[in-house]
């Protein structure tokens, strides 16, 4: 069992990277020592996101531009015409190895207004600003330690429990089976008598006169259908290699460094200095997911990875994502800028849907794709609503709403809106003021209790408020599932 440590650094102001505004950005953030992925999927259900270990929360009705968390169902997911076109035109690279002498025309009359240039003119902006970080640095602290005393306490805790239950659990099976038993009786004797073969013949002929006609359908071509269409007379070869986080942090080539050096130089214009091999680590391979494999996950298991794009044998892109119980979250994605014409943003956002509809076959319930954040305010991020099958979170309720046109319409009249229409609900997770008692404090690098004990022993804790509003934040479940580191 993986255990979530964190610890919370309070609210944050700092410079916007989608309206460039200084000291505007409001948002909670706290520094993740560790995440449990299932932890983690509550987490960015409540409105979370990573950056590295360093995990953020907008403070949505106070900030300059209101960040709602975006994701698609990925089974429901249909084409359109510009992905269709996006997915013919890098069919049409790898069959001949040539450019289409239209792109550029094309591209540019899309960019003027044919309604799908989203698709087309999003190029340099298909991932967020990497967030600043706080000032304040996270205490110093043994994890494994940590993690251990929490497991040991977890194993007594399901060790008494079991045997609890074992002590009141034998008469209820007896009875049970006697019921299903009885039932089973029941079942048998009141069955009707099987109908003759004869007038089941006739029934059957008698149905099928009756039942319209069927029109034979054309079947649309579908994502996978797209994907798959490489032959081996193709001029270049393109491969998708899905590579774990814990790998990459020991072996980080210098390919990847370098790709996201000209990414960030040539689509951002972002500062030389600051694109250093520790920067791109801390905000790209560095996880606080540790990476869980079992049966009852996908083969590839649970936790952080990056999908490298290799065209021949050259890296032209890379998605880093979050492969979590219940969806792929995207982290970021950056690519080599000689190759825009192909559109890779939007074909990276393709193939990481087609993951999960891949990964669904086998897992039914992990059928979502995570966008990260939709700024309806910031009209060129605008895009990732344009994704069918889309839903937004409703940021005071945590209810998914399908994100329409009505939608839409709300936010262009006021930037922050509750979303969910309906009135009477609420939030579910709610945490409320006693249930700080549960909470788990690590208040020494060795020593783990909950605020109720730390009370009764040590008397009034001067953080309380503190540990009320990150409970808040990130929810009931979590508030009491999480270690919160609380050191100085």
């Amino acid at each position: 069992m993986s255990v979530s440590i964190v610890q919370y650094f309070g609210a944050q102001t700092s410079k916007c990277g989608y309206c460039t505004g200084t000291e505007c950005s409001k948002s909670h953030g706290m520094h993740a020592y560790r995440l449990s992925c299932d932890d983690y999927q509550k987490l960015i259900d409540r409105g979370w996101r990573r950056c590295g270990n360093y995990c953020y929360k907008p403070q949505n009705d106070v900030t300059c531009c209101p960040c709602y968390t975006i994701k698609c169902d990925a089974l429901e997911f249909k084409l359109t015409k510009s992905n269709k076109r996006i997915l013919r035109r890098m069919n049409k690279f790898l069959r001949d190895g040539k450019r289409d002498s239209s792109e550029q025309h094309q591209q540019s009359k899309n960019n003027d207004g044919d309604g799908d240039a989203d698709d087309l003119g999003i190029a340099g902006n298909t991932s967020e600003p990497h967030p600043q970080l706080p000032d304040k640095k996270p205490s110093i602290i043994d994890v494994a330690h940590v993690e251990t005393l929490a497991q040991q306490r977890a194993s007594q805790l399901k060790t008494a429990s079991v045997v609890k239950s074992q002590e009141g659990g034998e008469g209820a099976r007896i009875s049970g089976d006697s019921d299903q038993s009885a039932a089973s009786k029941i079942f048998t004797s009141s069955n009707p008598p099987r109908k003759k073969a004869k007038q089941m013949r006739l029934e059957r002929r008698q149905a099928k006169a009756c039942a319209p006609k069927e029109h034979k359908v054309t079947q649309e071509k579908s994502l996978r259908d797209f994907l798959t269409s490489a032959s081996d007379t193709d001029k270049h070869k393109l491969k998708i290699v899905l590579v774990a986080a814990s790998d990459i942090q020991h072996s980080c080539t210098d390919a990847v460094h370098a790709l996201y050096r000209k990414y960030q130089l040539v689509i951002h214009n972002d500062n030389p200095a600051r694109l250093t091999l520790a920067s791109m680590q801390r905000f790209l391979v560095k996880t606080p997911l540790k990476h869980e494999k079992s049966e009852d996950t996908p083969d590839m298991g649970y936790g952080s990875f990056h999908q490298q794009y290799w065209l021949d044998d050259k890296l032209i892109a890379v998605g880093v994502i979050d492969i979590l119980p219940g969806s792929v979250s995207s982290v970021y994605f950056f690519y080599d800028p000689d190759y825009s014409f192909l559109s890779l943003g939007t074909y990276g956002s393709l193939r990481e849907i087609d993951l999960v509809q891949t990964i669904a076959k086998g897992m039914p319930a992990l059928k979502y794709y995570y966008m990260g954040f939709y700024i309806h305010s910031c009209t060129k991020m605008r895009y990732k609503g344009k994704l069918s099958a889309s839903y937004l979170l409703c940021p005071e309720t945590y209810i998914w709403v399908p994100l329409t046109d009505a939608i839409r319409s709300k936010l262009d009249a006021k930037q922050y809106q509750r979303l969910n229409p309906v009135a009477t609900d609420k939030d579910a997770n709610e945490f409320v003021n006693q249930n700080v008692n549960d909470v788990q404090l690590l208040l020494d690098p060795r020593n783990c209790i909950t605020y109720q004990r730390f009370v009764q022993r040590i008397g009034p804790y001067d953080g309380r408020d503190a540990i009320i509003e990150y409970g808040k934040l990130v929810g009931k479940v979590c508030a009491h599932r999480m270690i919160y580191v609380s050191m100085s």
